[in-house]
């Protein structure tokens, strides 16, 4: 082989490297539930859920505090308390869990309510704040983080995609 053939050869091999070098995909990964309940946006959301809810949650830690007495009370005066005391005290402890129960199953079922209205309204801004990061950051491929065994936390860009919805949501 001639020389110029060897150099040919060579240079070609050079070319198809970078090809191949530049053709690498660039990756990122999103967690998507993370990168919307990180926005402002959802921080006012759960300051005004916590407001909303305030007079509940001191009525659960009310009812609590009674249960814990009315335990308290049985077991220290188990000894002493008449037939009609225990069953009293026994419904009445029933009826305070049932309440508890009744509070912890309407604020649930608010919460959910609210959050899946707060990802519906921020659906499209999600799609917008993805589309422009990954036009921004040149990545050929984005995975889902829930949908991903293991990942370096350089391929991470959910903290991007916050980011780019509280500048959406301005």
């Amino acid at each position: 082989m001639s020389m110029m053939k060897k150099v040919l050869v060579c240079a070609g091999f050079l070319l198809a490297s970078n090809v191949v070098f530049a053709q690498t995909p660039v990756v990122g990964v999103v967690n998507l539930e993370q990168a919307l309940f990180n926005t402002q946006a959802a921080q006012e959301l759960q300051a005004a859920i916590e407001i909303e809810f305030r007079e509940d949650q001191q009525r659960a830690e009310a009812l609590n505090s009674e249960l814990r007495a009315l335990i308290e009370r049985a077991q220290r005066d188990e000894s002493i308390m008449s037939d009609a005391e225990k069953r009293r005290v026994s419904t009445d402890a029933q009826e305070k869990q049932v309440q508890l129960q009744m509070i912890a199953e309407r604020v649930q079922a608010a919460l959910q309510e609210r959050n899946q209205a707060f990802i519906d309204s921020m659906r499209q801004n999600l799609g917008t704040a993805i589309e422009t990061v990954v036009r921004e950051g040149g990545y050929n491929i984005v995975l889902n983080a829930d949908s991903v065994a293991f990942f370096d936390n350089a391929y991470d860009i959910t903290g991007k995609v916050t980011a780019k919805l509280n500048e959406l949501n301005r």
